[in-house]
């Protein structure tokens, strides 16, 4: 772990991220590729040290509250946000200016500020966004070594469920001929059913491998699974993104499912939901 100091801290569409790297271990990580242009080893984690005071200014400055968002490069609840509580003093900050929130993460460490997250949500919005991609926690243990097994992630889900938080399962990436399988997709799908999720974002049933992630995937693909690399590399090639032989018929599993249980499904639909923040109008005019 080491600081920077950030020029700023909100993107054109109001993501943040308040750390740089991970130390979740997850072999498919795409923040690996080279296209971000990382300068250090990935698990060396960048703390944003000066993150609070550029949020606070950024939030001042908006006339109108909107949702903020993390973790999209990195996971805002990873281990060492126990002691660097980045991710709890920005929270506090949002909570205290009235905006909402809406983070991605597979951690359990969230429920550490469950109260804060009550408080935004009873304030504007707040969305907790879990990734599950493995339904079986031994498999699960290989694929996301370093973080919460899946069936603990379902147990935080339900948690937020019981505290009026909604939340949104990302059920990506789905690795081919490693858990693209009927079993592995409807036991994520009863998980998400039983915690009340309000969609589910699966980009087709596949994973996406460029110049960075791709020589590390491989590099666990040899240890885990000996010769999966080969079939990745006949199968696949270079090709950045990679659906499962079965992403039809998986797709169609989720579709199916989903309608018939009220979750959302399309893509556009569930980013709309967790990105966009509606405030009575009575709300607004105190901006």
């Amino acid at each position: 772990m080491h600081d920077i100091e950030a020029k700023s801290i909100l993107s054109p569409k109001n993501g943040m991220n308040l750390y740089r790297g991970c130390t979740h271990g997850c072999i498919y990580c795409d923040s690996r590729s080279n296209c971000y242009g990382m300068t250090f080893t990935f698990e060396d984690v960048a703390v944003k040290r000066n993150a609070p005071q550029l949020l606070e200014a950024a939030l001042r400055k908006k006339k109108v509250p909107c949702m903020i968002g993390t973790g999209s490069m990195s996971d805002p609840y990873m281990p060492l946000e126990k002691t660097e509580c980045m991710t709890r003093t920005c929270l506090e900050l949002i909570d205290r200016y009235g905006f909402g929130f809406s983070t991605i993460t597979k951690s359990d460490l969230i429920l550490r500020d469950i109260d804060l997250l009550q408080s935004v949500n009873q304030k504007a919005k707040c969305v907790v966004q879990m990734t599950l991609t493995t339904y079986d926690d031994d498999l699960c243990r290989i694929l996301e070594p370093n973080v919460a097994v899946t069936s603990r992630r379902f147990e935080v889900l339900k948690e937020l469920q019981k505290a009026g938080i909604p939340t949104v399962v990302w059920m990506t990436p789905i690795l081919p001929f490693i858990n693209d399988t009927d079993e592995n997709i409807r036991g994520l799908l009863n998980y998400c059913s039983d915690a009340g999720v309000k969609g589910i974002i699966s980009f087709g049933i596949g994973m996406t491998l460029r110049s960075g992630n791709r020589e590390y995937f491989y590099k666990k693909l040899d240890a885990h699974f000996p010769g999966m690399k080969r079939q990745y590399m006949h199968s696949f090639g270079s090709s950045y993104g990679i659906k499962s032989p079965n992403s039809k018929v998986l797709g169609k599993l989720v579709t199916d499912f989903c309608k018939a249980h009220g979750i959302l499904t399309d893509t556009k639909e569930v980013f709309d939901y967790a990105s966009q923040l509606e405030l009575p109008q009575t709300q607004l005019s105190l901006f």
